[in-house]
Order: C-alpha cells, then sequence, then structure tokens
C-alpha cells in the first residue's frame, strides 16, 4: 500500500502552478514554427527516417519573449518544488516515492 504524505499547500500550488506552466508552454511551442530564426525548408531522406520540415518564417519577438517568460517560470517553480523544506522531513529512502505522489497529486483528485 502506498504511504500517504501530508504536503503542505505552497507545495501543491506550487506543484500545480508547474503543471500548469508546462503545458501553457508546451502548447506554445507545438503552435510556433520549428524554428527560432527563419530558416528554408528541407528534405533529408539519406537517415533511418525521412525528415521533412516547410520553410519556416521564426518566431516574432513577442513570442520569443513569451517562450522564455514560461520557461523562466518553470525553472522557478522546479527550483522551489525540488528545494522546499518539506524533501527534509522525509526519509531518504521515501523521497523518490513522496516526489512521483506529489507529482500524480491532481490526478488523484480528478
Amino acid at each position: 500500500m502506498a504511504a500517504t504524505y501530508d504536503f503542505p499547500s505552497d507545495l501543491l500550488a506550487g506543484q500545480e502552478e508547474l503543471h500548469q506552466v508546462r503545458a501553457e508552454l508546451l502548447a506554445l511551442l507545438k503552435r510556433l514554427p520549428w524554428s527560432v530564426e527563419p530558416l528554408d525548408g528541407f528534405t533529408d531522406d539519406h537517415g533511418w527516417r525521412k525528415v521533412e520540415r516547410p520553410a519556416s518564417p521564426g518566431w516574432t519577438p513577442d513570442e520569443q519573449a513569451e517562450v522564455e517568460k514560461l520557461r523562466e517560470r518553470e525553472r522557478e517553480l522546479a527550483v522551489f518544488v525540488t528545494c522546499h523544506r518539506f524533501w527534509s522531513e522525509v526519509a531518504a529512502t521515501d523521497t523518490v516515492e513522496a516526489r512521483m505522489t506529489l507529482k500524480h497529486v491532481q490526478e488523484g483528485e480528478a
């Protein structure tokens, strides 16, 4: 039976925001052109699989700024969650299980 943990509310909130920021960043990156800089398209069929890319107009300065803002927030939240004082209270042998439990808390609430 899996152990239960009494995660502090700020740690839970930080983890939830981290999930949200990562989802927002992933969605943004999927919408953007494949190359940050404008590049011509190409086809390469000499490798183990064929790779094709259309011409990329590149990212606008606003798009670049938005990606950087989300990446910076993701880094801040990752540091907050991984360095939270709660982890010093968890036995070293239980840290991985506790961390995985925290990552999936929102799935259990759904």
